[in-house]
């Protein structure tokens, strides 16, 4: 994904994200869930996983160790 879908995809689901010395990201209407990055993919995992309330995270990093990805 790029810059342009993620930030239009974060703002369609009530989040803003920033691009400067990295990513940033925060919930619009709860500023204190909020987190920063250092990639688009980072940061894409990072709101996903927030706005799911960390419900695959487990999962995804079961993944990248299986197939030994690098962890975000």
């Amino acid at each position: 994904m790029t810059w342009n879908e993620v930030s239009k995809w974060a703002k369609s689901q009530g989040y803003s994200a920033k691009k400067s010395d990295g990513y940033s990201w925060f919930k619009l209407d709860n500023p204190e869930r909020c987190g920063k990055t250092t990639s688009v993919s980072k940061l894409a995992f990072a709101i996903y996983n927030d706005l799911t309330d960390n419900k695959w995270l487990d999962y995804q990093i079961a993944h990248k160790e299986k197939y030994d990805i690098p962890k975000f």
